[in-house]
């Protein structure tokens, strides 16, 4: 820090101090900054986690929305059996049937009947492979029968902020 000497009324001579922060003034700065930093960080993360958990929510919420409707539209026969195969409960055969669309029954126009947008993006995994179980399938089962799309989950082995598993959801 740089010091101007002065000559006061007596003729002493003193020093003036130029404006700035001493040395101890910035390091008890930066330690306070560095514990509101620490205590904000995992805020953060929970927040963050908190919005995945919302999405994956959302995306489970849309597609077995999706699988309902198609069911419901091959109970009421807008839908017809001959274009599923055999054995499959009336559910899509797979996730990509529900964005691709079915032949509508009796409809001479060839409109297709389409149950979902696109596949949503699994937030927990980044990507739409998304677990399947079929209606043959058990509960708690981890792989796909293949015969039809009965139940969605994500693949992610993470565990949950209330401590349940995400794959469980």
């Amino acid at each position: 820090m740089a010091r101007l000497a002065r000559r006061g009324r007596a003729g002493r001579t003193f020093a003036v101090r130029q404006g700035g922060y001493t040395f101890i003034e910035l390091i008890v700065v930066t330690g306070i900054l560095m514990i509101l930093a620490s205590a904000v960080l995992p805020l953060a993360q929970v927040t963050s986690q908190r919005q995945r958990e919302a999405e994956l929510r959302r995306s489970l919420r849309e597609m077995r929305a999706g699988i309902d409707r198609f069911k419901d539209a091959v109970d009421r026969g807008l839908i017809a059996t001959t274009e599923l195969e055999p054995g499959n409960e009336g559910y899509p055969p797979d996730l990509e049937t529900l964005v691709e669309g079915i032949s509508a029954a009796n409809d001479a126009s060839g409109r297709q009947l389409k149950f979902l947008r696109r596949i949503p993006i699994d937030p927990m995994t980044s990507s739409t492979d998304w677990g399947l179980r079929a209606y043959q399938d058990r509960p708690d089962s981890t792989s796909w029968g293949g015969k039809n799309v009965f139940d969605v989950y994500t693949k992610s082995t993470a565990t949950a902020l209330d401590g349940t598993r995400y794959r469980d959801w």
